[in-house]
């Protein structure tokens, strides 16, 4: 049992977290805009702060409480949207992170999970990709969650202990389906649902490495747990790759609606394909996906129906 304060937590992923952390009898405490997220999402039992976490004014509502561990899910996590508007890329993901690793050595609270992603590897040469890949990110929101990757080491120097998880694509109930410039698989999922064909920005041979929510929320709760997590960085993804021709496949096979598929210009900083090895993540915390993409689909779409 501890207080836990989770960044995001009325968003897709954070919600799932604060829930899991309340299920085991934790207290938690959330911070979010509802820019992206939706107040409906927090869990009762969560206390709800609605503002941005780089918002020193939010932190301070906050100083009196202990923390065992920051788990920030806050960001703008749309790298199309980050071309759009690249100082408030900035200051979500950037300043959040310089302000809650100010606010975590203040309150005597070590432990910083830090939501990194995909991104900032940029178009890799050699796959499976390997955390010590050499990171070149295509847009302003893989360089902002690269540069919040690199305060982090700094601030381990002066106490913190970070744990930095790369997430890769990740999919499941309660992503948000009115955002179509997140989420690959709730991207094509709401238009196979909403309109009268499907719209794929770039070449439908693109591959990603899918993670089902659920296996995510793993990964965060053995990061919280373990010793050999600090200061490491992990790739959280299953390590197997799907083109988008097969994802949208399995949409259309598993919903039974079929729509026709028109390739569109790729979007700004797209990458190719990329996929994660995950040996580092299962070798030192013995993390390991257990939903394949069939299972995990299955209750997303059913999901997805039934909020239309």
């Amino acid at each position: 049992m501890g207080n836990f304060l989770v960044t995001g937590g009325a968003g897709f992923i954070g919600s799932w977290i604060a829930k899991r952390l309340i299920g085991e009898n934790n207290s938690v405490w959330v911070i979010d805009n509802l820019s992206t997220g939706f107040k409906k999402n927090v869990p009762s039992k969560a206390t709800f702060i609605y503002g941005n976490c780089q918002d020193p004014t939010i932190l301070a509502e906050l100083e009196k409480i202990k923390f065992n561990a920051i788990i920030h899910m806050a960001a703008q996590s749309s790298g199309e949207i980050s071309f759009e508007d690249p100082i408030y890329d900035l200051q979500t993901n950037v300043e959040s992170t310089i302000r809650l690793c100010e606010f975590a050595l203040k309150n005597g609270c070590k432990r910083l999970i830090y939501a990194s992603s995909m991104s900032v590897y940029g178009a890799v040469t050699e796959l499976p990709v390997k955390e010590d890949s050499r990171c070149e990110p295509l847009s302003f929101y893989g360089a902002g969650k690269l540069a919040s990757e690199r305060y982090l080491k700094i601030y381990e120097t002066k106490g913190l202990e970070p744990v930095i998880l790369r997430f890769f694509n990740v999919y499941g109930p309660g992503q948000n389906m009115g955002n179509l410039k997140q989420g690959m698989v709730s991207i094509y999922l709401a238009q196979l649902l909403n309109n009268d064909k499907i719209i794929v920005k770039g070449s439908s041979d693109r591959f990603r490495d899918l993670i089902y929510v659920e296996d995510v929320v793993d990964s965060v709760m053995l990061s919280l747990k373990s010793a050999k997590a600090v200061g490491k960085i992990f790739n959280v993804g299953t390590g197997k790759k799907t083109t988008v021709k097969e994802l949208l496949k399995k949409l259309m096979d598993f919903s039974g609606i079929y729509k026709p598929i028109v390739e569109a210009n790729p979007t700004p900083g797209d990458q190719f394909g990329i996929y994660a090895d995950i040996s580092r993540i299962q070798n030192e915390l013995g993390f390991s996906p257990k939903c394949t993409l069939e299972e995990g689909l299955k209750p997303m779409i059913d999901w997805a129906k039934k909020q239309r």
